[in-house]
């Protein structure tokens, strides 16, 4: 399915490929960021070394606009190529139908072509740029903040270890129920263009027949049944937050009672306790952020089966 879909990015492979470097080297530097604030606080607020302060200042506000800059060059580039690659998909799509027997064309229904070369078109568009941007960020600030925190102290660093795999197993439960209902959902939206097709070609049909009131049920029974999908998905999507909730808030404080037991104990300081929370608040923010992502992609991979079916 991957390697169908591929096909169409074409023109559009340099931008798919530099978005992703753009993304690594703005990990990059919001990692390094908490590391030289630790550096300002101990060998420069503690010990009251003002050069030391205008020296990791100047370095702070260096990484903070490359941080910037690099972020502004992957959202235009990805913008480009996903709507490059949207372009390219309808363009197959449609010469593919051209090219139809009749047989194809009763098989999927007319409705359910326009259906996929829109709304489906839509979804692995968003899927697209969301891949090549925060699926590769959110990894690589995970690792790279990984690796800064067990350098800070690897005892309190286990923590992360062992909330990874809970936060891991909870998105897979909530995927797995989620993404029958959200393929329900695209093909219910078939009947829909197809009820609505039927209204506007027959229109004076219905008319005639008086046949309005008959026609409105209909519609309203299949919005009813979007609807109903929709808020089920929804329902068991929305477990993600107070899951995430509970990691975050969970760690925060495991973290903070540890780190605390060890400042009294001299084994660690202010500084490192205050880059380690912020390590901390990355990795929960990028655990939340792939959680997102993974929606979001079991949403697009049911309208990119669709897609496939067609090509």
């Amino acid at each position: 399915m991957i390697k169908k879909l591929t096909k169409s990015i074409r023109e559009y492979k340099k931008d798919t490929i530099i978005t992703p470097i753009f993304m690594i080297l703005e990990v990059v530097m919001e990692v390094l960021i908490p590391y030289l604030v630790a550096k300002l606080i101990d060998s420069g607020v503690t010990a009251g070394n003002m050069s030391m302060i205008i020296k990791i200042g100047i370095y702070l506000i260096i990484c903070a606009m490359m941080s910037l800059l690099f972020s502004i060059l992957a959202g235009v580039i990805s913008s480009k190529a996903s709507s490059g690659f949207a372009k390219n998909l309808r363009h197959d799509l449609f010469y593919k139908i051209q090219d139809f027997s009749f047989y194809n064309i009763d098989k999927f229904s007319s409705s359910s072509l326009i259906t996929r070369l829109t709304t489906d078109v839509s979804n692995v568009q968003m899927a697209f740029m969301v891949i090549i941007r925060l699926a590769f960020r959110a990894p690589f600030t995970i690792l790279f903040a990984l690796i800064m925190a067990f350098r800070i102290n690897k005892s309190i660093s286990m923590v992360f270890l062992g909330i990874i795999p809970i936060l891991g197993i909870g998105l897979i439960l909530i995927a797995k129920y989620a993404h029958g209902y959200f393929e329900k959902t695209f093909k219910t939206y078939d009947k829909l263009n197809n009820t609505v097709g039927e209204n506007v070609r027959g229109m004076r049909v219905v008319k005639s027949f008086v046949n309005k009131s008959v026609e409105i049920n209909k519609f309203k029974k299949i919005s009813n049944q979007i609807y109903n999908y929709f808020t089920k998905a929804e329902k068991i999507v929305a477990f993600n937050s107070p899951l995430m909730q509970f990691v975050v808030y969970g760690s925060i404080l495991f973290i903070s009672y540890f780190s605390a037991l060890s400042i009294v104990g001299g084994s660690m300081s202010t500084g490192e306790l205050t880059s380690l929370i912020t390590y901390a608040l990355q990795i929960l923010t990028n655990l939340m952020m792939l959680s997102m992502i993974f929606v979001m992609i079991t949403i697009a991979s049911t309208s990119a089966e669709r897609i496939v079916e067609v090509l």
